[in-house]
């Protein structure tokens, strides 16, 4: 094994075997697992027939990202105990979403995206409001997996960045492309078990190597702020990625499609045990950085901690371990976000837009050439390795936060302002953003949310609508005849 840090922890032959052994298997997988799709409606809902297990080993396993995995010791580094437990609350996120997954189903149960449903509730203007909010998040997402793939290849193995990046992108492109959203789910669930296996193995070893003891000793002399519970920016932090969770959730079309492919009554049980199984991953990903003091590791930057901990304490199994987790969580995520975020590009732009008059036959056709595209300019922007990989995911928390109130309380209030909903996304995503820049990043999607609050309860208190809720009719969405113009 090379350990020379300028080549990574493993040899770069025997990254390259995992890399292939694996991303073959995934595509294979995918590719069969597709085999039965025979409509559009197979292809980007896997035939609204998906159960329990698969249902919460997709929400769990698309929900452990490479942010979780890589992004979380990042923070318990910058910000300590605060830090990873702040971002287990993201799977509040997963918890609040089951009761309003149940009433998307009740009431849209032949909806095919997020965008449907604001068209149809809150009007055109909304909805592309919306359609921007949501884009530019999947965007950031796509981009913050994809480099999270070539830091930690290039981390592990040596292997350059940009190659890294390439092969896993194009790896979930090309099973995503010829399996649609069966393969994701399909590939989800035997994801969630190598990364619930490989998290509780990692963490029990590196126990037994150091010991807590040890560790909370280098900590308290060389961190000491660390531990400080009453760390204003960690405080502060807690409840922004608290509200950033539940706005990424609230409104991405990642959860939404699925709550259209679950089976009915699959939904809000499927999105609670996910939830309480996600919430230790984040903390058990993120202990691990607590050991630097400890090992005196040199960091380069804050989000290669997590493999270089690992491999620093396991050598070349923990590497491979590591390796093995992450490539999971990775690709567990990039599929399901490439299938919904050409969902919502194909039905809601291409569709609501540019073709109101497709046919379901000619929109299965484009649906592969979006994903290729997608793919693509996903691999473009990440080329240039701009920001780390928690920076990038925070600078979205204004855009996301500003969508949980009008998302929720249009579900359940007839009563809620479709202009009030509109203005509540546009400030609180501006509000948020300049928080962003002159407070800190821990800040912005508490901020967001904030605003995007009050705008929604004073609208509907000042001028209250009356929303007739079948207007939530299947056969005026997008897909089912209706148009965007």
């Amino acid at each position: 094994m090379d350990v020379n840090a300028a080549s990574g922890v493993l040899d770069a032959e025997l990254g390259w075997v995992i890399l292939v052994a694996f991303g073959v298997f995934w595509v294979v997988l995918g590719a069969w697992l597709g085999r039965r799709n025979q409509d559009l409606e197979g292809y980007m809902l896997a035939g609204r027939k998906v159960g329990m297990a698969l249902g919460t080993a997709t929400a769990m396993a698309t929900w452990v990202t490479s942010n979780t995995t890589m992004a979380a010791p990042q923070l318990a580094l910058q910000m300590g105990i605060w830090g990873m437990v702040g971002y287990s609350l993201g799977a509040v996120g997963l918890i609040l979403f089951a009761p309003l997954a149940r009433r998307i189903r009740v009431l849209m149960p032949n909806g095919f995206t997020s965008g449907d449903f604001v068209r149809l509730r809150y009007g055109k203007v909304a909805w592309r409001v919306f359609l921007a909010i949501s884009l530019f998040y999947a965007f950031g997402w796509l981009i913050s997996m994809g480099m999270a793939g070539g830091v930690l290849i290039h981390a592990l193995t040596g292997i350059d960045y940009r190659i890294g990046m390439s092969v896993i992108v194009w790896m979930c492109v090309a099973y995503t492309l010829l399996g649609g959203l069966r393969a994701v789910i399909g590939t989800d669930f035997i994801q969630t078990l190598i990364i619930l296996v490989g998290v509780v193995t990692l963490a029990w070893l590196a126990m037994d190597r150091i010991g807590f003891d040890d560790m909370h000793a280098a900590v308290l002399e060389q961190r000491p702020e660390l531990l400080n519970l009453l760390m204003p920016a960690a405080i502060m932090f807690l409840f922004n990625n608290l509200l950033f969770g539940v706005g990424e959730i609230f409104h991405s079309n990642v959860w939404w499609s699925r709550a259209f492919a679950f089976r009915e009554g699959v939904g809000f049980k499927a999105y609670a045990v996910a939830g309480l199984f996600w919430a230790p991953i984040p903390i058990v990903a993120g202990f691990v950085a607590l050991a630097v003091p400890a090992l005196g590791i040199n960091v380069p930057a804050a989000d290669m901690v997590g493999p270089l901990v690992a491999a620093h304490l396991l050598g070349e199994s923990g590497a491979i371990l590591v390796f093995i987790v992450v490539f999971a969580a990775l690709a567990s995520s990039l599929d399901s976000l490439l299938a919904a975020t050409s969902d919502l590009i194909l039905t809601d732009l291409y569709k609501g837009h540019l073709k109101p008059d497709a046919d379901p036959a000619s929109l299965a056709k484009a649906a592969r050439w979006v994903v290729l595209g997608l793919g693509l300019f996903t691999w473009l922007l990440c080329l240039p390795r701009l920001t780390t990989l928690a920076e990038l995911l925070y600078f979205t928390g204004a855009f996301v936060a500003s969508t949980i109130w009008p998302i929720a309380t249009g579900l359940f209030w007839r009563r809620t302002n479709p202009g009030g909903a509109t203005a509540a996304m546009v400030l609180g995503t501006g509000l948020g953003l300049a928080s962003y820049f002159l407070v800190g990043f821990y800040v912005a999607a508490l901020v967001s949310a904030a605003v995007s609050m009050s705008v929604v309860l004073l609208s509907t208190w000042l001028r209250p609508a009356d929303f007739d809720w079948s207007a939530l009719d299947p056969a005026t969405t997008v897909m089912g005849g209706g148009t965007g113009r």
